[in-house]
């Protein structure tokens, strides 16, 4: 089974009781609390391995325990990793005896169910279009050789600023797949380059990369990129040695690094102040959940204190 298999069907799984070393009910003093039982975490990995049917070559992780949200629970997280650098990572409550846990998300009603998602999300120093005080903030990682990315792209850029030019700011991130792309990563690259000398060529430069993807190969990328450059904002030399030294590399190991923290797996991933789409969506859908957004927002304000 596919690793991106494995992580659905670990999805579909919501609780689970862990058996371990079995022991008898002993009487405790009055006034004395319990000390939490200790985490053995190679009988966890042998069960959470075996509960989702995770092969040997599937790396575990398991945190430590910390008190969680709940009183007389702890968390812990598990993070699976495959060696083409796929991850998951998931947060399970344990309880007080170590017997037992449990897999749901913990959602706090004085506060947006997606923030903590959303400050994980690095917004500054990166691509974006309209204000940076906008109410809602769409951020997506997206590949330049991706199909799919094209597609959604083309929704974005002929109708998002359009439609909503004070309301929402979109900020791009660079998730290129180069293990089934081979040229997604120079065109990473490029575009930063691009990027660094001139905010405004960047998205001249993603919508050009993305009209001309199916004449682009590797060979003939840095070329086409150069081409693109003539007559426009952007120093021809400077451009040059920036993709000869590949100066912006490290920029996009950050960018890749934070979206697989973020278990993002595949291109493109939209997130939506934070709430996650993991699909292409049309402008219909997109327009839906922007003007969800601005409808919550609202009615918070119009009533504070309520979740």
């Amino acid at each position: 089974m596919p690793f991106t298999k494995h992580l659905s069907f670990a999805l579909s799984l919501t609780a689970a009781v862990l058996a371990t070393t079995p022991s008898s009910a002993q009487s405790r003093p009055e006034g004395r609390t319990q000390a939490a039982a200790p985490l053995d975490k190679q009988a966890m990995e042998d069960y959470i391995r075996y509960l989702y049917f995770w092969p040997p070559d599937i790396k575990i992780e398991i945190g430590d325990p910390k008190p969680s949200a709940i009183q007389g629970l702890r968390e812990f997280t598990v993070k699976a990793s495959a060696s083409s650098g796929a991850s998951f990572e998931q947060k399970l409550l344990l309880s007080a005896d170590g017997r037992r846990i449990i897999r749901c998300e913990v959602f706090d009603l004085g506060g947006n169910p997606f923030q903590e998602t959303a400050s994980k999300i690095s917004l500054r120093g990166h691509p974006s279009l309209g204000p940076e005080n906008a109410p809602v903030v769409l951020v997506l990682f997206s590949d330049f050789q991706c199909p799919y990315c094209r597609s959604q792209a083309q929704v974005i850029r002929n109708n998002l600023t359009a439609s909503y030019p004070k309301q929402v700011r979109l900020v791009f991130r660079d998730f290129p797949l180069e293990q089934i792309h081979p040229w997604a990563r120079q065109a990473a690259i490029a575009g930063r380059c691009i990027f660094q000398q001139n905010p405004e060529a960047f998205w001249e430069y993603h919508d050009w990369i993305f009209a001309r993807q199916p004449e682009i190969t590797p060979q003939n990328l840095l070329d086409k990129v150069m081409s693109f450059a003539r007559g426009r904002a952007v120093d021809g030399l400077q451009l040059s040695r920036c993709l000869q030294t590949r100066a912006t590399e490290a920029e996009i190991d950050r960018s890749i690094q934070e979206a697989r923290s973020l278990n993002v797996d595949a291109t493109p991933t939209l997130f939506v102040n934070g709430r996650r789409i993991s699909q292409q969506v049309t402008w219909q859908q997109l327009k839906g959940l922007i003007d969800n957004e601005l409808r919550y927002q609202s009615r918070k304000e119009a009533q504070p204190g309520r979740p």
